[in-house]
């Protein structure tokens, strides 16, 4: 039984950076980073209490004109 823990225990150890880097989330690069700074930018206009669903859509159209993913 000791030898199946320390077994897996090890296969844990080797293979955490491994799953960590495959999983990690990609750069952001600098196309994106100022569609981003822009986008948020134009949504704070629209406070969601006062103009319900428009932030978010106001988000999403800057980020089409950009051609950027939400």
């Amino acid at each position: 039984m000791k030898t199946l823990i320390t077994t897996l225990s090890l296969a844990a150890l080797l293979a955490g950076p491994t799953f960590l880097q495959a999983n990690a989330a990609p750069a952001v690069d600098a196309a994106r980073a100022q569609a981003l700074r822009e986008c948020n930018a134009v949504s704070q206009k629209y406070s969601e209490y006062l103009w319900g669903d428009t932030e978010l859509y106001q988000y999403r159209a800057c980020m089409a004109e950009h051609g950027q993913e939400e």
